[in-house]
Formats: C-alpha cells, structure tokens, sequence
C-alpha cells in the first residue's frame, strides 16, 4: 500500500513539473507574440486615436474657414448678391 501511495505522489509531481512549464512556455510564448506585433504595427507608422481626433477637427475648422472667405470673396468681387439686410416695416393705412 505504501509503494502504491509513492507511485502517485511522484506521478502528480510530474504533471504539475510539465503543468508548470507548459504554463511558463505559454506566457513566454504570448509575451514575444505580444513584442512582434509591437514592433511590426509600430513599423507601420499608425496614429493614434487622439492624434486622428485632433487633425480631423482641424480640417473641419479649416473647412469652415475657407466656405466664409469664399462666400466673403464672392461678395467683394461682386459675382454674389451682397447679404439680405433687414427691411424697415413701414406702418402706414391703404388709402381708401
């Protein structure tokens, strides 16, 4: 009975030795993985997210600028119709 008890006790220290290594194996594996992609989405010269963000609002501002100082050229060199200014409303009777 006490040599059935040893041959198991050394078993189970096997496979938690390979448990454990396999484990170790897998972490190393996944952190060198993790480093490739690093150095391989690096390489590729992305942005990110907050610099997108800010060059995309840029571009909207700078949009908007050039529609008002093409609207505003228009204006000075006379192909548009100047701005609609605000009528006085008179307040006189119809003769009868």
């Amino acid at each position: 009975m006490q040599s059935e008890n040893r041959f198991f006790d050394d078993l189970s220290k096997i496979i938690n030795g390979a448990a454990g290594t396999v484990a170790g194996m897998t972490r190393e594996f996944e952190s060198n993985a993790r480093e490739r992609a690093k150095e391989w989405i690096g390489g590729l010269e992305f942005v990110s997210r907050e610099e997108f963000e800010a060059v995309k609002a840029m571009a909207a501002q700078a949009r908007e600028q050039v529609a008002a100082l093409e609207a505003r050229l228009a204006v000075l060199e006379g192909n548009a119709p100047a701005p609609a200014q605000k009528a006085k409303a008179k307040s006189s009777k119809p003769a009868e």
